[in-house]
């Protein structure tokens, strides 16, 4: 039975995303998409692009790319962009990647954009922004080195992933935090609200 029958009411979700984090982040709060279908788009920076235009722009083409495979359905999409000023940090697929973003953050204050874009089954598009600012304090070599061994920068925008070991690199943070680690939460939940998306489960206050 899918979560739309468990509900008993409204359109299927749909998680346009190959993020496992953002499916996990979803589930946390109480939100299981029917399906997952990731998108397959051409992340590349446009010219001049700033990075929270960036964020939405690639979320809602994400969404876009999904929707014909499934008509009827709301298409949740999201993008992370980890910026120093106007300069868009690349997804780190390689050490050397990783290294140059680490190297760039050490000491300084950036900012994690995230774009949310959620696609309606009449072609209408909503969409929510999110901004975090994050302080590394100045890492040394070898411990970039260490963080580098781990393997936990493989993919992450900006080359670390904050819910992993770089946790003890950050100093200060205003903002989001999930949005940090891939999906603003609050954000996510009032767009889906505002199309009226209700969650299978609710939260039991306390008692």
């Amino acid at each position: 039975m899918s979560e739309a029958a468990r509900r008993g009411d409204g359109p299927t979700l749909i998680l346009a995303s190959a993020s496992p984090r953002r499916l996990d982040l979803l589930r946390q709060i109480g939100i299981v998409p029917d399906a997952v279908d990731p998108a397959a788009i051409d992340e590349s920076p446009r010219p001049r692009e700033l990075p929270l235009q960036h964020a939405m722009r690639l979320a809602g083409e994400k969404a876009a790319a999904v929707a014909p495979r499934h008509p009827g359905a709301l298409i949740l999409a999201a993008d992370t962009v980890v910026a120093c000023g106007r300069r868009i940090l690349p997804k780190a697929e390689d050490a050397e990647t990783a290294r140059r973003c680490l190297m760039l953050l050490s000491g300084r204050r950036h900012r994690v954009h995230g774009g949310l874009a959620l696609l309606r089954p009449d072609g209408g598009l909503a969409r929510r922004r999110a901004e975090t600012i994050v302080t590394f304090r100045r890492l040394l070599p070898e411990e970039i080195e260490d963080y580098l061994a781990s393997g936990e920068w493989q993919g992450k925008a900006g080359g670390y992933a904050i819910q992993g070991l770089a946790a003890r690199f950050v100093r200060f943070l205003a903002g989001s935090y999930s949005n940090v680690v891939g999906l603003p939460l609050y954000e996510t939940v009032t767009l889906l609200a505002g199309q009226g998306y209700a969650p299978a489960r609710r939260i039991a206050g306390p008692r």
